[in-house]
């Protein structure tokens, strides 16, 4: 099995290279951010200018395969040059993003995941009855539903609450309201309604139930469990007894594959919550033209969706036996 994660883990982070390279090179062949810095620096020489761009490393002047030779460089010395609006360190900016948008898509993830498992093998169990036909329904209403619409409904709902209790239950704007220290309860109360809006965003919850339930119901209705029955096990015990692991083989490499779109539902949700971490970033850096910024964005993902998909490889390994074999046959 280690044999197997090990050539895994080689091909994924090739991939990631490949991944953030085409991202650096896509959006300093697209994006103009020298006529971004010419707008703003109105006053300044041609020279100054010239060695402003040089500084940040978008200068259009210079051929791209010397801007990406020296980015690549500075990567691996871990510099990722300074964000074009503030001057800021990117790897500094990215580190305090990073925390901001992770509060956000562990516990949401998280939560999606086991409650869709849950909803899923629960629909599975007793299909055809009123409650699966219920959240059958539920499911696809949200899976129809906009992320940005669902978060605004959410803000609605928040403020209908608070003037129902007559107090502030929970906070629709910002990670806190007084300052950093906050307490531990207020930024519950802020992280509350954006984490609500990725467990039900169209990426959360319904999307795994739905994918969980048709996994269960083809496990089901295999032969392994039909031979189990007629031992003299019931549906349900033959199921949880021997068609369990099974059933949840697919979904581990299932959520790798989707935690792209969670990313891409939580810069909705940031933006609409005013939460400033990558998502929100990530929007305001092409709107800025700041490659730099994007390029570190794009790395990020990359390996976030690595790690990812390692840990579902990790799973897979440890729930399918025939993957662990087939480590032992290669090492031979």
């Amino acid at each position: 099995m280690l044999i197997f994660l090990l050539r895994r883990l080689g091909v994924k982070a090739a991939l990631v290279f490949v991944a953030t390279s085409l991202a650096y090179l896509l959006a300093s062949a697209t994006l103009n951010p020298a006529q971004v810095y010419l707008g703003q620096s109105r006053q300044q020489s041609a020279s100054s200018i010239r060695a402003s761009l040089d500084a940040y490393n978008v200068n259009p002047e210079v051929p791209l395969y010397e801007r990406y030779w020296r980015w690549l460089t500075g990567l691996f010395r871990g510099d990722l040059g300074f964000v074009f609006q503030t001057h800021d360190s990117i790897a500094e900016e990215l580190v305090r993003r990073m925390g901001v948008s992770f509060r956000l898509l562990i516990i949401g993830t998280i939560l999606a995941v086991l409650l869709g498992v849950l909803v899923g093998v629960v629909g599975a169990i007793r299909q055809y009855r009123p409650d699966d036909h219920a959240t059958t329904i539920l499911s696809f209403v949200l899976l129809s539903t906009p992320v940005f619409l669902l978060a605004n409904a959410l803000k609605y709902a928040g403020d209908a609450v608070n003037t129902a209790a007559g107090q502030v239950i929970v906070y629709a704007d910002g990670e806190y309201h007084t300052d950093a220290a906050a307490g531990l309860l207020e930024r519950a109360q802020h992280l509350a309604l954006p984490t609500l809006a990725i467990i039900l965003g169209p990426a959360g919850i319904a999307y795994f139930s739905r994918y969980q339930r048709n996994a269960m119901l083809d496990v089901l209705g295999s032969d392994f469990i039909q031979t189990a029955r007629a031992k003299g096990l019931t549906r349900r015990k033959a199921f949880f007894r021997h068609g369990l692991r099974v059933a949840l083989i697919p979904m581990a490499t299932f959520f790798a594959f989707t935690f792209g779109l969670l990313l891409v539902g939580a810069s909705f949700v940031e933006r609409i919550f005013n939460w400033n971490g990558m998502g929100q970033w990530a929007v305001d850096s092409i709107n800025n033209s700041d490659v730099n910024a994007i390029a570190a964005i794009a790395a990020v993902v990359a390996v976030l969706v690595m790690i990812s998909s390692f840990l579902a490889d990790v799973v897979y390994a440890i729930l399918d036996p025939r993957v662990r074999s087939a480590g032992r046959a290669v090492a031979r």
